[in-house]
């Protein structure tokens, strides 16, 4: 599995429930992504920075979505160009479901 972190600044800072509703329009369109485990979306403290913690089955599944359509994407609704890195994840606490989950 893969975690991928995006983040982009903002130009005006937002509040939690400006960022929470804009957020709202863009969640169905990852309700189908190919691979996508799970998606958190992100919003810094002071409301100047945003993004998204994902958790793909894999990277491959990742570049699929981060391409420079979904860039352009990004900049044109946040003003702003979002940056993207990369992590392994092998290994996951769910206290949700009450499971370890290990990569294979």
């Amino acid at each position: 599995m893969i975690t991928a972190l995006v983040q982009f600044k903002l130009p005006q800072p937002v509040t939690r429930e400006k960022a929470r509703e804009i957020f709202l329009t863009t969640a169905p369109k990852y309700r189908e992504a190919h691979g996508l485990i799970r998606k958190y979306y992100l919003l810094s403290e002071d409301g100047t920075t945003a993004g998204g913690a994902y958790l793909w089955k894999s990277r491959n599944d990742a570049e699929q979505v981060y391409t420079d359509e979904w860039k352009k994407f990004i900049k044109d609704k946040y003003g702003a160009e979002p940056s993207v890195q990369y992590f392994d994840t092998p290994v996951i606490v769910d206290n949700l479901i009450g499971e370890i989950i290990k990569d294979d």
